[in-house]
């Protein structure tokens, strides 16, 4: 039986064991492309000294290359369709995977079908010292919500709600920006893009009217122009901050405004053109305005709802990112796994900054995660790290440890977060704010 080589960029050890028991997994080979250190956790992404060395190790490989995938947002994202292109395997167009990723391209794409559905945004230049003017100017007034061109997860994202706040928002940017800025350039400039799309390099930021409400994901895919929406799973905020509790599965949301965002999906996916590929789109719904606001779309599967979805459905959702790669109708179950409903929680702390002086040991880990079925505990930090190390965070907080659990109901999931945490033994020392 001839198996098929299938190139995961920045594949680590866990999500190999955990793609090898997707559907038809016996019949591939998976390989690592770039080391995953480089891809995780990290500050610098040297994206066009990845994509050479990427583009080494595939041409030095002896046997077909079949399928290139990723599973995480910037860089692998935007390498995939680039290395996909120069080695005739399945992606999206660059173009339209930008045009989910560009902020500013997403939001004028989605503003010609969907107009009712977007908040009232612009683009400024954070360098730019009359940025707040320029700002207003375009209609939009404090408060207001900003945000990179280009960015991952929550960083560099700031509510506005008075000008001292834009200027001290604007002091993180001016240092900070350049570290996805740069590389996301570099993407951009193998793609064809509309001259005034163009002048919005991944310097620029956005500025969006504050739209809320319950948020939650809608995960799909597009297989040969047709889009499937799969599954929506709920994205919970801790009360009064920006920061995620916790991500849940199935969502909760009244069936009738699922089906609206599914057909919103299905319409913007097939304008941008968007095909053959993987992606998310967040949304919110203003339960007290009865409206639906489209907050932005991912080109890849949600990993963090990997393990929600192996809970809840029998399998993870990377069996769409694989299948697709291959040719192939996603093959996803529904509803054939242990748990009716799953989460994945953020062990968080709201310090300004502090020490990591203790962390759960090992066998500590290993009692809670017995005591409670199905939970994995990954912990995030470690002894005498400074939490302002940590990669990747939000504006507000830190995440120190993700849980993932499964229960019959949500009041069991909540019961039995709250129990393991209780017990999760972090200390601190210096703490500051």
């Amino acid at each position: 039986m001839n198996q098929k080589n299938l190139f995961v960029v920045g594949l680590d050890e866990f999500n190999r064991q955990r793609l090898g028991t997707l559907r038809g997994a016996e019949h591939y080979r998976f390989h690592g492309v770039i080391e995953p250190e480089e891809v995780y956790e990290t500050e610098i992404f040297p994206i066009g000294e990845m994509l050479e060395r990427a583009t080494r190790e595939l041409e030095a490989f002896d046997g077909s290359i079949d399928a290139i995938v990723g599973y995480m947002d910037f860089p692998v994202s935007t390498m995939l369709p680039i290395l996909c292109e120069r080695f005739g395997t399945r992606s999206t167009s660059l173009e339209s995977l930008l045009k989910c990723e560009h902020k500013y391209w997403s939001r004028r794409v989605q503003r010609e079908v969907i107009p009712d559905f977007i908040p009232a945004f612009t683009a400024f230049d954070p360098f730019d010292d009359d940025a707040l003017t320029r700002i207003g100017e375009a209609g939009l007034y404090i408060p207001f919500f900003v945000k990179p061109i280009k960015s991952s997860g929550s960083r560099l994202g700031f509510l506005i709600d008075s000008p001292e706040t834009f200027y001290l928002a604007i002091e993180q940017l001016r240092e900070q920006i350049g570290l996805i800025a740069d590389p996301f350039n570099t993407v951009l400039e193998h793609a064809r893009l509309p001259p005034d799309i163009a002048a919005v390099d991944g310097h620029f930021c956005m500025a969006e009217e504050i739209i809320g409400g319950w948020q939650c994901t809608v995960e799909g895919y597009v297989f040969q122009g047709e889009v499937v929406s799969y599954g929506i799973v709920d994205s919970l905020r801790y009360p009064q901050v920006l920061s995620f509790f916790h991500y849940r599965y199935p969502s909760g949301l009244p069936g009738y405004v699922q089906e609206k965002m599914t057909e919103l999906t299905r319409t913007v996916m097939t304008h941008i053109g968007y095909d053959n590929a993987a992606f998310n789109i967040e949304y919110y719904w203003d339960e007290v305005q009865e409206r639906i606001w489209l907050l932005e779309i991912n080109t890849r599967i949600s990993q963090s709802h990997c393990d929600l979805f192996e809970k809840v459905d029998g399998i993870s959702h990377q069996q769409v990112t694989i299948d697709l790669a291959l040719g192939q109708r996603p093959d996803m179950p529904s509803r054939q796994g242990e748990f009716p409903m799953a989460a994945k929680f953020f062990y968080r702390v709201f310090f300004g900054d502090a020490v990591v002086t203790r962390v759960p040991g090992e066998a500590e880990i290993a009692a809670l995660e017995a005591e409670f079925p199905g939970t994995h505990i990954a912990l995030q930090v470690m002894v005498g790290q400074r939490l302002s190390t940590l990669p990747e965070q939000d504006s507000y907080s830190y995440a120190l440890a993700h849980v993932w659990m499964g229960a019959r109901d949500e009041t069991q999931l909540l019961a039995n977060y709250d129990s393991l945490a209780s017990r999760l033994g972090f200390e601190f020392d210096d703490i500051r704010g």
